[in-house]
């Protein structure tokens, strides 16, 4: 979550403009990131809506795709 966090105010979101605990269960998140690992082969990615912003997550990052 703090790396979702951290992503979007680097787009210049302000926390007033999003409210991610009442879109994300953050335990639940980290326990489906964290079920995928090396010894797997499942390709997670993991993707929502922030406004015009959409968030990717996988194990390995996070990314912010602007709508165009």
């Amino acid at each position: 979550m703090l790396e979702i966090i951290t992503a979007l105010e680097e787009q210049g979101l302000d926390r007033d403009e999003y409210q991610l605990q009442r879109m994300i269960d953050a335990e639940a998140l980290e326990r489906l990131v964290d079920s995928t690992g090396p010894q797997t082969d499942t390709n997670l990615e993991i993707r929502l809506s922030v406004g015009e912003l959409h968030v990717v997550v996988t194990p390995s990052d996070v990314a912010i795709l602007k709508t165009s």
